[in-house]
């Protein structure tokens, strides 16, 4: 009996050990992210005494800066304020033209379609972090602009959610939330993802969550994806290479593994706190190339995996994509405020992806250029900074 006993024991104790790891690095990383947080407030109120000493007017003060929240801290009508303007988003017309991607059928796939065309030159690239704050910040802008929302984009806090983001109330299915986990189909099989030609890194294996079909709950539950899949697991991609019109539900499969493996608190507080370089940064959110890493990046996009959510190149057509991605821009931002004389302007990597083909190294004098989805072509410069340039927000 004992030599059942004991080794129990000790499993569980390694358990508790792990559970009390994490606890002790979300306390840490509660208060480097306030460090963060406080950073960025003081530097504003700095440069605008500056500023005022010169007799110019700051554009961007505390008292007029936009404060994106964590969606689960948002009260119930505000959440429902949020998800009315991405649907009043898909009933407005597209602005891309159907002779370049077939596809579109509104305004909210012209976002889907920009990401989609521009896939190879935006992930594993120096492009990724700028393009992605600008993207999501021409998303917001839609939904205040063209659909009359009052408030700014949220975010997914990964870890706070990890253990069960199935019951988060992001996906939690209620009228509230951004839709549930999708239609349980029993046995279905998880994920197996094949790298792209010439990443060097292993097929990854994910298991199946708590979902697998049409989301059937919740405000997108009659929602119809109209573009792709160009990048699922399964390779066969739809019309027109996936650019063309193939309406069909939205799939989810949340379930907690990729979250607890790759967002929980120890490894955001090592993003946030054990990254000198942009480099080292880049590396922990995406995974080193080879490692069989996906990190924290990947790891959101498949705690929601489905339809066209494990999709890279049409992931934006699952409306959780821009919680996601506010998560990242969250991260970038204050990273970049607990050290702005090294990281504000730092950039790494080439204009393409895994630099395949090889192309030269992304510079803050590069463009980027975000078709019909909307904005003004920029130089990377311009996106640098949430409290220059466009911007005026930070997060809470």
């Amino acid at each position: 009996m004992k030599s059942f006993v004991l080794p129990v024991l000790a499993g569980l104790a390694c358990l508790a050990s792990g559970v009390t790891a994490d606890v002790d690095y979300a306390s840490q990383l509660s208060g480097v992210l306030s460090d963060a947080s406080n950073a960025i407030l003081q530097e504003l109120q700095a440069e605008e005494a500056t500023l005022a000493k010169r007799g110019i007017q700051a554009s961007c003060t505390i008292r007029n800066i936009a404060i994106r929240r964590e969606f689960g801290s948002l009260a119930p009508s505000e959440r429902k304020a949020y998800t009315d303007a991405v649907l009043c988003l898909m009933n407005k017309t597209e602005l891309t033209p159907r002779s370049l991607i077939p596809g579109v059928r509104n305004r909210f796939d012209d976002f889907v379609a920009a990401h989609q065309n521009q896939t190879p030159f935006i992930h594993y690239s120096g492009t990724f972090l700028g393009w992605h704050r600008y993207y999501v910040w021409e998303y917001e802008k839609a939904l205040r602009e063209e659909c009359g929302y009052q408030g700014y984009q949220p975010y997914w806090d990964w870890p706070k959610w990890m253990n069960a983001p199935q019951d988060s109330p992001i996906f939690d299915g209620s009228p509230y939330s951004m839709s549930d986990r999708g239609e349980f189909i029993p046995g279905h099989p998880g994920l197996s993802l094949v790298p792209p030609p010439g990443s060097g890194n292993p097929t990854i294996n994910i298991p199946a969550g708590y979902g697998g079909g049409c989301v059937t709950k919740g405000p997108f539950a009659n929602m119809t994806v109209n573009l792709g899949p160009i990048g699922l697991s399964t390779g066969v991609p739809g019309p027109d290479g996936g650019f063309g019109y193939n309406p069909r539900c939205l799939k989810r499969d949340v379930g907690p593994w990729p979250s607890q493996t790759w967002c929980n608190y120890t490894r955001i507080f090592t993003l946030m706190a054990q990254t000198p370089t942009i480099k080292d940064f880049l590396d922990n959110l995406m995974g080193p190339a080879g490692s069989g890493d996906l990190g924290p990046h990947g790891g959101g996009h498949f705690t929601i995996a489905g339809d066209p959510g494990a999709d890279v190149f049409t992931s934006p057509g699952d409306p959780a994509f821009y919680l996601h991605h506010g998560q990242v821009d969250r991260m970038w931002t204050l990273w970049q405020a607990l050290d702005p004389s090294t990281r504000q302007y730092a950039l790494s990597g080439t204009n393409t992806m895994l630099n395949n083909p090889p192309s030269a190294n992304t510079t803050l004098d590069d463009v980027i250029n975000l078709g019909y989805a909307g904005g003004v072509p920029l130089p990377i410069r311009d996106v640098m900074s949430t409290t220059k340039g466009p911007f005026c927000y930070i997060y809470a």
